[in-house]
């Protein structure tokens, strides 16, 4: 599979594995029959190009000097546009940080057609949530901040969402495409863009503690009756957290790329898209972690639940080139929540993960609310060997629905843990138990002491003990281990088919990333 990407002035280029021989290592890109570049990703940016004009882009193949297979096509640039300059007449947006703009901005966007790109020029525009609508495109140039602020009656009316699986209503997130409808196949927003060199940021912890408050006022009297309940969940901000927005909210939607912005701090998950197709984030920076200026004083403090990529009952997404930052998971992909995620039956699939790099942040994680299904998810040629855990599949015994074929290559990771997990387990159970099959992993090097930092393990599987509810199907071919070699490495239970071909034991457990 080939993909373009085609704006007015440049074109992204992205390939997966499979779409040459598997021995390629290297690959040489022309434009008009003129090298234009060489890269080993799988990936490649032509810039500074001319608007409406048509490029002839050449991929080549090769295994060190070795041409092994050439594809070439035809790229139509997109045309140019007109600028909405947010801070001139008619908008007169101020970007000094501390001025509500949401009015002027909100204008901006709903002038915006499909022959007008949304520009903010250096600045912080400070701005409550905004809604965005098809044939958008809104550029933010560098040093422009498009920041939300901390103000939870500034994402008010709430709308219909789905929040740990659940669908229910929310807090509006700062940018919000799309109207959640879960019996919708089509879109009811498509062709969106943002893109350029500035930055999104949220209302961060302090927009997430003033909607946790402003909720358990609201829930005072039902909290109260329902203590027992409240006992079960993770944490008491945990039912009145569950209403907090995004950074951005695509319900719903078709066709939306996110280009070379920095992007994070929403008072939960940043990127959250649900019943969307064609979703692809690239080139990007996603953050929710404690951020530092250059004198080292905090300037905006880890969010509780700040995921950087979600997809969730979505399908053909992907997101590369991207480095994570995250308070929790980077990456977490979702289908639903027992038994309400099982009704709706939307699964998540064609998933692609590729050249990322995460600095902090718990794992690139599958669930834990995967009651819809997930399938085929590709993870490949990213650097993930700094979090906490690596690679996780969870779930509890209540999920229902299933996981099946992942696959990883040439990357390195802390390791691979299969669990079920103690949060998140509140509501009705699903009528059966989650079903997990064909796990593949090739060219991997697992670290090892994920959430144990004293052990050596690498790989921890367990699925359930009732027939047919064993872990279906693991392979690791051409994997290394970084530890010594013990009996610990690998840790199952309830699996059946461990195929091990071509591993390797390297003593390196006490020199791995930390």
């Amino acid at each position: 599979m080939i993909k373009t990407i085609a704006f007015s002035d440049e074109i992204i280029l992205w390939w997966t594995k499979e779409a040459f021989p598997e021995s390629a290592n290297g690959y040489e890109l022309y434009l008009n029959g003129e090298m234009h570049g060489r890269t080993a990703k799988t990936h490649y940016l032509f810039p500074k190009l001319q608007a409406q004009q048509r490029y002839l882009i050449c991929i080549k193949a090769y295994d060190d000097e070795k041409l092994l297979d050439e594809k070439s096509y035809s790229v139509l640039t997109g045309k140019a546009k007109n600028r909405l300059d947010v801070s001139k007449s008619p908008y007169n947006a101020v970007g000094d940080g501390s001025t509500l703009n949401t009015a002027a901005l909100q204008r901006a966007l709903d002038d915006c057609t499909a022959n007008d790109v949304v520009y903010f020029p250096a600045g912080t525009y400070l701005s409550g949530a905004l809604n965005v609508h098809s044939d958008t495109e809104i550029y933010l140039a560098e040093n422009a901040i498009l920041q939300g602020t901390e103000n939870e009656v500034d994402y008010l009316p709430k709308i219909k969402s789905r929040f740990e699986g659940t669908e229910m209503l929310c807090y509006r997130s700062l940018l919000n495409m799309g109207e959640l409808d879960h019996t919708n196949y089509g879109y009811s927003c498509r062709n969106i863009i943002l893109r350029g060199e500035g930055s999104i940021f949220g209302g961060g912890k302090a927009l997430a503690v003033s909607i946790i408050e402003a909720e358990r006022t609201r829930l005072k009297e039902y909290l109260a009756k329902n203590v027992d309940y409240v006992k079960t969940c993770e944490n008491e901000d945990t039912i009145p957290g569950r209403v907090r927005g995004r950074l951005i909210n695509i319900s719903n939607c078709e066709n939306i790329v996110m280009s070379g912005l920095t992007m994070g701090y929403a008072a939960s998950w940043n990127i959250h898209f649900v019943y969307s197709k064609n979703i692809v984030t690239c080139g990007c920076r996603i953050c929710s972690n404690n951020q530092y200026g250059k004198d080292g004083k905090l300037l905006r403090e880890k969010v509780w639940n700040g995921d950087g990529w979600d997809p969730d009952s979505s399908e053909d997404c992907a997101v590369f080139n991207t480095v994570f930052s995250t308070g929790d998971d980077c990456v977490a992909i979702k289908s639903g929540k027992n038994p309400e995620g099982n009704r709706i039956n939307r699964p998540t699939k064609n998933i692609c993960v590729f050249d990322c790099f995460a600095e902090e942040g718990h794992a690139i994680a599958i669930g834990s609310e995967m009651s819809g299904g997930v399938e085929d998810v590709r993870i490949w040629d990213c650097d993930i060997s700094r979090l906490g855990c690596g690679l996780s599949v969870k779930s509890t015994r209540k999920r229902g629905g299933y996981i099946k074929n992942l696959f990883v290559e040439n990357s390195v990771i802390r390791g691979f843990f299969m669990r079920n997990v103690p949060y998140n387990d509140d509501g009705e159970s699903a009528n059966e138990l989650p079903v997990f099959s064909n796990f593949f992993f090739k060219k991997v090097t697992f670290l090892g002491g994920g959430y144990d930092k004293e052990r050596e393990v690498c790989v921890s599987l367990c699925g359930f003990e009732e027939k047919g509810h064993n872990v279906q199907g693991v392979c690791f071919d051409d994997v290394t281990f970084a530890v010594a070699k013990s009996e610990n490495v690998i840790e199952k239970q309830y699996t059946e088919n461990l195929i091990l071909r071509n591993i390797r034991y390297v003593n390196d457990f006490g020199k791995r990333s930390s």
